[in-house]
């Protein structure tokens, strides 16, 4: 416990060569089965904007992978030796375990060249793909009020979904969570027409030292279509050169279970593994107040089933 408490330390002072960051706090609500009665699963989504890029990555990931960065800097081969025999989600120094995401990768936007990229780090190597489709939204003359703010109604058809936005034109921002961007301001509110995904903001943060995500200059340049094979590739080299960066559990749990996690369709993320029910900041947040209403309680404890409701549907 001693050791990854000075680890976090060190991770402050790491933080120090990080520019200053924007973020951009959503409570987001993922139904993992459309099948099987199960209640929302809630996390923490970011949206960090830093100048003209943009990172949304999810609360847990961003915690495990800074973590997994300073191990890898400081050379720390003794929790290398010994993380065979420990849990895949190591205690934080207040004695909590990290949880799982149902977003197991990080998607980086760049307002100059207007790309979209999604990447995925398998161990140390990374293998992402530019995202290929246009944002055509359709500006509805509706609006509303939500925290504090009022917002304009926009929808589009993407990934098999239809989605409804609602954004903010007081905010000079022209992006949201995930892929979306392209509105006139930015998006405070989404969801799919079948509920299975929305994101509601919460609140902005200014973070002057912010541990950042980047795209490796070894990374592996994929396609939105050939994506899975390439992520199947990498790992199965990992394999065969006994890579110490591979979990040997995870890829057999994730050959088992690729069909349901991606949803039959190469390139589009599935959400690898379950989670455990938290809520973000207290329950969802109703669209015309703003405020905070609670929901029912989930099964609290660990699930260990992959998602069977992916965010995108199709390569549409």
């Amino acid at each position: 416990m001693k050791k990854l408490f000075f680890l976090f330390i060190t991770l402050s002072f790491f933080g120090k060569f990080m520019s200053q960051t924007e973020r951009y706090i959503y409570q987001t609500e993922v139904n993992p089965d459309t099948i099987n009665l199960v209640n929302m699963k809630v996390e923490k989504t970011f949206l960090d904007i830093k100048g003209k890029q943009s990172l949304f990555i999810s609360e847990s990931k961003l915690l495990q992978d800074s973590l997994r960065t300073v191990l890898r800097q400081q050379e720390n081969t003794e929790v290398k030796k010994s993380r065979k025999s420990k849990s895949a989600f190591p205690k934080m120094p207040d004695g909590k375990s990290f949880q799982p995401t149902f977003f197991d990768y990080f998607i980086i936007k760049n307002d100059e060249d207007k790309s979209v990229q999604l990447v995925e780090n398998i161990g140390s190597k990374q293998v992402y793909y530019k995202e290929d489709r246009k944002m055509s939204w359709d500006i509805a003359g509706q609006t509303s009020d939500f925290n504090d703010y009022k917002v304009q109604k926009a929808r589009m058809k993407f990934g098999g979904r239809i989605w409804t936005a609602w954004f903010a034109p007081e905010i000079k921002i022209s992006d949201g969570p995930y892929k979306f961007w392209g509105l006139p301001g930015l998006i405070l509110k989404l969801e799919d027409d079948k509920g299975d995904y929305r994101f509601s903001f919460v609140k902005k943060i200014t973070i002057p030292n912010s541990f950042s995500e980047t795209i490796k200059p070894d990374a592996r340049l994929s396609t939105r279509i050939n994506f899975l094979g390439d992520k199947a590739s990498v790992r199965m080299e990992m394999v065969k050169n006994k890579d110490p960066e591979i979990n040997f559990d995870s890829f057999s749990r994730m050959s088992q279970r690729n069909g349901g996690m991606n949803g039959g369709f190469g390139g589009q993320p599935g959400m690898n593994g379950g989670m455990t029910n938290g809520d973000a900041d207290g329950g969802q947040s109703d669209l015309q107040t703003g405020k905070q209403t609670q929901h029912s309680p989930a099964n609290n404890g660990n699930m260990n089933v992959g998602n069977s409701n992916p965010i995108e549907l199709s390569n549409k």
